[in-house]
């Protein structure tokens, strides 16, 4: 398991906004849903449609491009023509800092 790194500051991710960052040359986005903090792979499992432009919902993410619809918290497709999950991050808050580790 990688080390947790430095990827945003809480403050510049409002609550119901996403940020895409990068972990150790992997795009990852970062959500704030209601001041918890997620974080997943950015590319949808169906055909790579970016996440980050995406619609969050509470703790779902809509895909762009052909409306797959995925759980935040744990990756798995909820609906759309997606049947893989996408990757999960783990999240932690040091002061205003968010950090990631990859699995």
């Amino acid at each position: 398991m990688g080390d947790f790194r430095t990827v945003a500051k809480a403050s510049e991710i409002g609550a119901g906004e996403m940020k895409l960052v990068d972990v150790d040359g992997e795009k990852v986005v970062v959500a704030n849903v209601e001041g918890g903090f997620f974080a997943f792979g950015n590319s949808c499992t169906h055909v790579g449609g970016p996440l980050e432009e995406g619609d969050l919902d509470g703790e779902t993410v809509i895909c762009p491009w052909h409306a797959s619809v995925f759980d935040i918290t744990s990756g798995e497709p909820l609906g759309g023509p997606a049947g893989t999950p996408i990757p999960i991050y783990e999240v932690r808050l040091e002061g205003d800092d968010v950090q990631v580790r990859k699995p």
